[in-house]
Formats: C-alpha cells, structure tokens, sequence
C-alpha cells in the first residue's frame, strides 16, 4: 500500500502505475524500481504520552459560514473532523527516501523478500531489472509518518523506509530534514525514524481495545504525495486476519479511502488519538473498493518502544501451530460457538508441549482476556517477555481447564517440504463417507515425512474434496483422536457425527480440515 513515485508530477505516472499493480494484491508499497512494497503494521512508542489534549469538535473554527455549514453537519448527525485535523495534521509527516541502484550486468533486482518478486514470479511476468544492462537511476519513493515525541521520533511502516540510502521528512510548514531509521521490525511493518528537531507537533495514543465497529475514524497522510490529505469513514470490524499476512497484528478493517502514500499514517478516532497506523488495503482493481486496514497502535506502541531502546523486538513464542475455529470445528469439538485458537500441531519439547498441551486443544484466554480470533493469540504471545507464565484456558474433550505455560523467545525459523516425491504405492482403500482413497505410508515415507501419521491421501472426492483435502496429505487423527489404519479411520469418521475435525499433516504444517459429512 505505500507509494512509490518520483517527486515531480511527471514521473508520478509512472511509479503510480507500478502502485496500481501492487494495490491488486491487497497493498502497495515501495520497491527499487520506483515501485512499491506492501505493508502490514506500525508502531509508536511511550514518548507520545504528554500530547496536549485534544478540542472538542468544531473548536476554534476560522468563520461563521463554516460555523453554519458545522451547525448543518451537526443537524445531520453527521460529525465535522476540522478541529481535529487543525490540532494533529501537522504532527503528520511526508515521508521520502531515495534507494541508489548499483550498476551492473543484470541492471536493477528484486530482492526475493520485496512482495514484488514473489508477484512476478507467479504470474510469469519478467521482474524489473531482468536482461536489462547499463546504470539504473536512483529509486525514490514516499509514505506518511507520524510523530511521537516532541524531539523528533516519528513511526511509519518498515517498507517505507526499507533498504533507503536517503529519508527525508517533510513537515506540514513545509521544512525538510535528513532522517534516520532508529530501528525497523518486519513481522509488524513498523519502523522508528528519527529527526534532529525540538518543539515538534505530536500526536497522543488512544486505546484500541476500546474501539468498536461503526465508529467514525480520520485518516492522514500523503496519498500520492499529496501531503496533509484527510479522508473519513468508520470502523467496519476489528481483530481482522489479513490472507497471506502474519498473524502477529490483529488489523482494524476500515472503510476509510487509503492509497499509496498513506502507508505509516495515523487513523484517528473522534477525540483525536491515533488508535491505529494505516498499512494496506484491499481491492480486486488496482484502485481503492472500501476496504483498508491499519495496525492496532498497542500493537505499535510496543514495538516502538524496543526499537528506541534496543533497536530490536523480542517476541515471545510457546511453540504451537494454530488456526481459527469456524462453526463446523466448533462443533466438532462440542464448543457452544466459534471462538479460540484451535492447536493443530506442538513443537517436541517447546513450551507449550512440557505444559501439556496437545493438538486439538482449542486456548480460549490468555491471562483471562478472551481469544476471539486466532490471530489474537500470536499477538498476545508476541507481546510477553521471555521467561513469563502465560495463564492459558483450554478446551479439552469437552472440558475448560487451565494451564501455565513458560514462554520462550521467538527465533526465526526455516521451513521444509516433508513431501516425499515419489510415486506412491499400491494397496488403497477408501474409507466411505468422507471420499478419501487412503493407504499405509511406508517405514521410508514415515520417516522422510517426519511424521507420526500412517495413512496418505491419494485420491480425493466428496465431503473430501469440497473442503479441500489434497492427495499427499496424510491423516493423523479425527476429532482429537489418531488414527493409524483405514479401518480406525471408518471408524472414527461413524462416531463423529455430521462435523468432522480431521487432523492432517501437509509438507511440515499440521492443520485440521472441517468436514461436513452428508
């Protein structure tokens, strides 16, 4: 979602066309070939506290026919944002960087981590840069910041400001300083910049647990360089999921008009506090449909605060796979509605497996805060300092009970394919009403696969395949139960009644696959 475009109006057009591409996957952002990468969060940090407060809507306005067209608005039930955008528009920067391109023999590259390279890859388009030869002009591209305290330290996104030689800030009254970036953190898109200037505009942060869907929101920023640019609409849900996003932010859905160059802006509530950072957006046409998200500012607020004292984030894990829980799964587990984290898989000897919990086990709260989403639950773990107790609720076999978990530091951690590749042998049996064609994994396959499943998916029909099990999946259990034969299979899949819960290990995920049976 954040822009990429040269300064002057005449080379916008071409990096907003580039723009347009990355806002059909969902977001836009910067890249080197005055593009854009796509964004995912912000932050912001304890050094916003002291912000003056902020007037009541309609405060201080200039004229008595703007006083009646605010009486008028008021008459409508309609709110008017002037006042608002009068006290905080000018603790919201235009955010500029310059990326220099080295000269070479394959001209300028993507880096395999740029959202870019994975969108050409798949559609089979040439990446910028590929064949091309001779000098490559510098990158530019822009975004919107915020700031957070008074000497100079603003939050924007991380694909802002990823890679850049150059960062510029730009302020409302128009004076420029050179920046630098204090710290940036991938899994959430936020990044800290800092400036050397004193007496500086900020803004104050808001609680967004206290948000609600329908609520009006105020957007700023620079969308498409246009600096200062207010845009309103309202809370259209919270606690989101983003498909292909991480799961360490629960997103607030907007439909507030976000568009590249708003990446890293503040999202108001009607007192005046930033409650969230805009990041993305989605749209099936390359041009805003109603549809944007920006990161929670808790979420930023913490993340802010390790990168100005340590320029790193640590993040606590306990060592679990997890999906959400949709109706079907909920009852199959006898749960009353949707709602917690179902564990589909738990790492030998983590955390989370010395504390006893096991797949299929769906954590409802973690310190007695519910989990709704399963999102909420990677966001909460984040947030706990290594070596803390997480108080878990877990549902189990019917049951609610509670455990304590230890919880560890988050390492980066590379995945592999357990898929085997080879062609797989005969001796099926197709196990009824669930329309899969299953047999034995061989001693070979079991152990290439590190896995502790038995039975391997070749054909897929029925219930089966309308919920999108694939041949090569192998099936571990059904409703919390495992299952190592075809027979156990039949009959697991006869006690289960019309929702089945079926826990199946794909490449080195374990995730479970809601069944309806007919």
């Amino acid at each position: 979602m954040n822009p990429k475009f040269e300064p002057s109006l005449t080379p916008l057009r071409r990096a907003t066309a580039l723009c347009v591409i990355a806002i059909a996957l969902g977001a836009c952002s910067r890249d080197l070939s005055a593009q854009s990468t796509h964004a995912a969060a912000a932050g912001a940090s304890a050094l916003a506290a002291g912000a003056d407060p902020a007037p009541a809507p309609g405060a201080a306005l200039p004229s008595p026919a703007v006083q009646a067209g605010t009486a008028e608005l008021a008459l409508r039930g309609l709110p008017d944002f002037s006042g608002l955008v009068d006290r905080y528009g000018p603790a919201v920067v235009n955010v500029e960087v310059v990326e220099k391109a080295q000269a070479g023999a394959g001209g300028l590259q993507l880096s395999p981590n740029d959202p870019f390279y994975d969108f050409f890859r798949r559609f089979g388009i040439p990446a910028p840069g590929e064949g091309q030869r001779g000098n490559v002009p510098p990158a530019r591209g822009a975004g919107s910041g915020f700031i957070i305290n008074s000497d100079g330290y603003i939050l924007t996104n991380t694909h802002v400001v990823a890679n850049a030689d150059e960062v510029t800030v730009r302020l409302t009254d128009r004076r420029e300083f050179p920046a630098k970036v204090i710290g940036a953190d991938e899994r959430t898109d936020v990044a800290v910049i800092k400036i050397n200037a004193t007496n500086l505009p900020i803004v104050k942060l808001g609680d967004p647990a206290r948000i609600k869907p329908g609520q009006w929101v105020l957007a700023i920023g620079s969308p498409f360089g246009f600096e200062n640019s207010a845009t309103a609409g309202i809370i259209s849900a919270t606690s989101r999921s983003v498909p292909g996003e991480n799961n360490y932010v629960p997103f607030i859905q907007t439909d507030v008009a976000v568009n590249p160059g708003n990446s890293g802006g503040p999202l108001f509530n009607m007192a005046g506090e930033v409650i969230g950072i805009n990041s993305q957006i989605f749209s099936r046409t390359g041009g805003f449909m109603g549809v944007s998200f920006a990161i929670p500012i808790d979420v930023a607020r913490n993340v802010g605060e390790q990168l100005i004292k340590t320029g790193r984030v640590v993040r606590g894990r306990i060592g679990v796979t997890i999906q959400d829980v949709n109706a079907q799964l909920a009852e199959s587990f006898g749960l009353a509605r949707p709602h917690g984290a179902l564990v589909s898989s738990v790492e030998k000897d983590g955390p989370a497996a010395r504390a006893g919990i096991l797949p299929g086990d769906v954590i409802l709260s973690v310190g007695g805060h519910a989990i709704e989403r399963y999102g909420e639950l990677s966001g909460a773990i984040a947030a706990m300092r290594p070596g803390a107790d997480a108080s878990l609720a877990v549902w189990r076999e019917g049951k609610e009970q509670n455990v304590s978990v230890k919880v560890a530091e988050l390492k980066e951690q590379q995945q592999t394919s357990a898929r085997s590749g080879k062609p797989m042998p005969r001796g099926t049996e197709k196990p009824g009403a669930l329309g899969l064609t299953v047999r034995p994994l061989s001693p070979e396959e079991k152990e290439q696969a590190k896995t502790q499943g038995s039975l391997v998916v070749e054909e897929v029909a029925g219930p089966a395949q309308a919920a999108e099990v694939e041949p090569g999946d192998i099936i571990l259990g059904i409703n919390g139960k495992r299952v190592h034969t075809a027979k156990e299979l039949q009959d697991a899949t006869q006690a289960a009644g019309k929702n089945v819960a079926l826990l199946i290990q794909r490449g080195d995920a374990q995730i479970f696959v809601p069944l309806r049976l007919p």
